[in-house]
């Protein structure tokens, strides 16, 4: 049985619901654009060793994600289990399901780890990375290095998937904050080195570089700096988390035995699992897919679907955070065998951010020119860029809501165990709707770049209708997953 300790799990199965919903998402949302920090400072600061170096990550970004994603998928299966068990008060089982998510994600980032490590090279040049160039070198340099960590990087996203699942939030919101932090104080340092680092320049420290630049000669690692950061900063948010784990103080307190992993609660958190890992991985894909298909507009609409994709992100990653918390809401009452409530639970989470959204639409609209503005870099800036950007905010904003309530239904899916359906509907989306769509629109009603972006439209509208359709129907709560067993009793 857990030891009660210091549990800020938040309790969703009993009185209102909005309160804790409420409670579970804000952490949820901060943690997302925590992420949105971490990514910030690295593309800053590699920018500054050069446009090589930039090419270089972008090049090892889609297999990172792959590799994330599978990961992800896991954790993601915790999260469903942990949250059910809870919900029916099933104290053991819980502490089962962390141990073993805990020993299978880890064997799976090991795994990770020495494929990524030894076939980096030949990864790269499948994604465009022209073997043998500099970019080349430098993409496998960062990629091998985050491979080397790959087991750190797991550990941090599973400690925050499980504890969300017991309805934790804010323990892995404080652990982020203090990766970020960490992230963003050594990436300067790392990437640079203290030879003309303009940190020292800013902060009037001059004479404390050239001091430490005469006694270390260290002049930075350039891209490699970058992943050692990364991979660091993570594995102290990890190192932290599971020793929070172990000490009892979150309520959650799995034994060595737990760590002994049993065939039936492998083949659950699989079933669970892959179809997520898909789900995330065909997102990313999928993008790419739709800038190649931007890209026959020409350069100009390219820069102009980076920038709006930039406001998409925003509504993105807000609508994410209180999918995340959906999952759990969902989960915690159908372990509970509370079905009703877990419906009401998702449709005041979709009233939450579908009128939330609409107000948020209106100012996109109106201000559509002025936003894409902010959000251009110098070298987009162009009276043409913002003329096609403005056009996608005024064309995809209006839908904004349509994209957060499908994300919520996507949430309650995943979090009744139903993780098929949501890849289902995500496939749908984007593969089915979306993309076939924007093709047709570009090469044979020649309507440009304004084809891809009403086929976003039409997608976050019809998508939203047909997944609401089957939310309806009920049968979604037929997917709640089976008990695995038992850990031994100690």
């Amino acid at each position: 049985m857990s030891a009660p300790g210091e549990d800020r799990s938040v309790d969703v199965t009993d009185g209102e619901l909005l309160k804790p919903i409420v409670f579970l998402a804000i952490p949820l949302v901060l943690t997302q654009l925590l992420q949105v920090a971490y990514n910030v400072a690295d593309t800053f600061w590699v920018g500054r060793v050069g446009t090589d170096a930039v090419a270089a990550i972008s090049f090892a970004f889609p297999i990172i994600f792959l590799v994330i994603s599978v990961g992800g998928g896991f954790t993601v299966a915790g999260t469903i289990l942990i949250a059910q068990h809870k919900g029916a008060e099933n104290h053991d089982e819980v502490d089962h399901v962390v141990g073993q998510t805990m020993s299978f994600v880890l064997l799976v980032s090991i795994i990770a780890s020495i494929i990524g490590y030894v076939f980096a090279p030949q990864l790269l040049t499948l994604v465009g990375a022209e073997a043998g160039s500099a970019v080349h070198e430098m993409a496998v340099s960062y990629t091998r290095t985050w491979f080397i960590g790959t087991v750190t990087v797991f550990a941090f996203f599973m400690f925050q998937a499980l504890l969300r699942g017991w309805g934790d939030t804010r323990t892995p919101m404080y652990l982020m904050t203090v990766s970020v932090v960490l992230n963003v104080v050594l990436d300067p340092f790392l990437i640079l080195g203290f030879e003309n680092n303009p940190v020292f320049s800013v902060l009037g420290l001059s004479a404390l570089e050239s001091s430490l630049y005469s006694m270390t000669g260290f002049a930075g690692l350039e891209i490699q700096g970058a992943a050692i950061a990364t991979v660091f900063s993570r594995a102290v948010g990890a190192v932290i988390g599971i020793w929070l784990l172990f000490s009892g103080q979150l309520g959650i307190r799995p034994t060595l035995k737990q760590f002994r992993l049993k065939l039936e609660t492998v083949r659950t958190i699989v079933r669970l699992g892959i179809p997520a890992g898909i789900e995330q991985s065909t997102r990313a894909l999928g993008l790419s897919v739709l800038t190649a298909l931007v890209a026959i507009a020409g350069s100009d609409a390219v820069a102009a679907f980076g920038v709006g994709s930039r406001v998409y992100a925003v509504f993105t990653l807000l609508s994410l955070g209180i999918a995340q918390a959906t999952e759990v809401v969902v989960g915690q009452n159908l372990g509970a065998e509370q079905s009703e409530r877990a419906r009401r639970g998702v449709l005041l989470n979709a009233g939450i951010i579908g009128g939330a959204f609409a107000a948020m639409s209106v100012v996109v609209y109106a201000f559509a020119p002025e936003i894409i503005d902010v959000f251009l870099t110098g070298e987009e800036e162009s009276a043409e860029v913002i003329q096609m950007g403005a056009e996608f905010l005024m064309i995809v904003g209006p839908t904004f809501a349509f994209l957060g309530v499908f994300q919520i239904l996507m949430g309650a899916f995943r979090g009744s165990g139903s993780t098929r359906i949501a890849m289902g509907f995500s496939i749908l989306s984007l593969w089915i709707i979306q993309i076939p769509i924007a093709y047709g629109l570009i090469q044979w009603a020649g309507m440009g770049e304004t084809g891809v972006w009403i086929a976003m439209a039409v997608s976050n509208v019809v998508s939203v209708l047909i997944a609401g359709v089957w939310f309806l129907r009920g049968t979604w709560t037929d997917g709640v997953v089976e008990q695995p067993p038992s850990a031994p009793a100690d």
